[in-house]
């Protein structure tokens, strides 16, 4: 899992991925291509799979007993459900971003280095920590709000800033792909632009797959869209093409809000 080439066109592709909750079928046949260093949205009805795909690429599923999978799915291209693939592997090249923040209980600061000193295997200097803790707040655009608190707890930020310190916790391990579930939708408006505005400029640096209910969001925030129903992909491709001029009719009935 240590492929990192910024040469590689798909940093996600799914070959006739299916999945099962007991005898409950989730997703049929999923062939997908998300293109490396973009952001790609996930949009559908409650219920579609669009969560059930996200959270099988970085392997949380399958922590459900009763969960079967079938088919590949490759993370720059490395199937990471072949045997000799180690979780932890995955889940350092692979970030995941859920609906409520969740920051851990301690400092802002801790938190920052919670995934470098789990992952790195070697002691790093205060003077490194202190670079990295600063380098990853930059990123998520917070470091100017929090550089005088960093020992302060992070649960008592706002959501929005929470939710820029859950994604400044996954930079310092350098994951290829950040996975993210609706990441604004406990937040305000004003917290939802920042939040949006935070992903746009991860663009090109991260392969960026997010789903979303928000149909605007996804037309602002995405540069592919991907159409999920009953478990199966409609549609893949630009989002401005899709949104304007989508090649299904299931696709135009959902952005038009006719289900859903």
């Amino acid at each position: 899992m240590q492929t990192t080439s910024s040469q590689i066109p798909f940093a996600i592709r799914t070959n006739r991925l299916n999945l099962w909750y007991g005898d409950f079928q989730a997703l049929f046949d999923v062939d997908l291509e998300i293109k490396h260093g973009i952001i790609t949205s996930l949009i559908g009805p409650s219920g579609c799979g669009k969560s059930t795909l996200l959270r099988s690429v970085n392997r949380i599923n399958e922590r459900l007993g009763y969960v079967r999978i079938e088919g590949t799915i490759e993370v720059m291209e490395k199937n990471v459900y072949d045997p000799g693939v180690e979780l932890v592997q995955v889940r350092k090249q692979i970030g995941m971003v859920f609906q409520r923040p969740n920051p851990l209980p301690i400092s802002i600061r801790d938190n920052v280095l919670f995934g470098h000193k789990l992952h790195s295997g070697r002691r790093s200097s205060k003077s490194d920590q202190d670079a990295i803790v600063e380098d990853a707040l930059r990123q998520v655009l917070l470091w100017d709000n929090v550089k005088d608190k960093l020992g302060a707890r992070a649960t008592d930020l706002s959501l929005e800033e929470q939710q820029k310190l859950c994604i400044a916790r996954l930079l310092p391990v350098k994951p290829a792909v950040l996975l993210m579930d609706e990441p604004c939708s406990a937040l305000d408006p004003k917290g939802t632009e920042a939040v949006e505005e935070l992903i746009w400029e991860l663009r090109g640096q991260y392969t960026i797959l997010i789903v979303t209910h928000n149909m605007a969001q996804a037309r602002r925030a995405s540069e592919e869209c991907i159409f999920m129903l009953l478990g199966k992909v409609v549609e893949h491709g630009k989002t401005e093409q899709m949104f304007v001029t989508p090649a299904q009719k299931e696709t135009a009935d959902y952005i038009e809000g006719r289900y859903g």
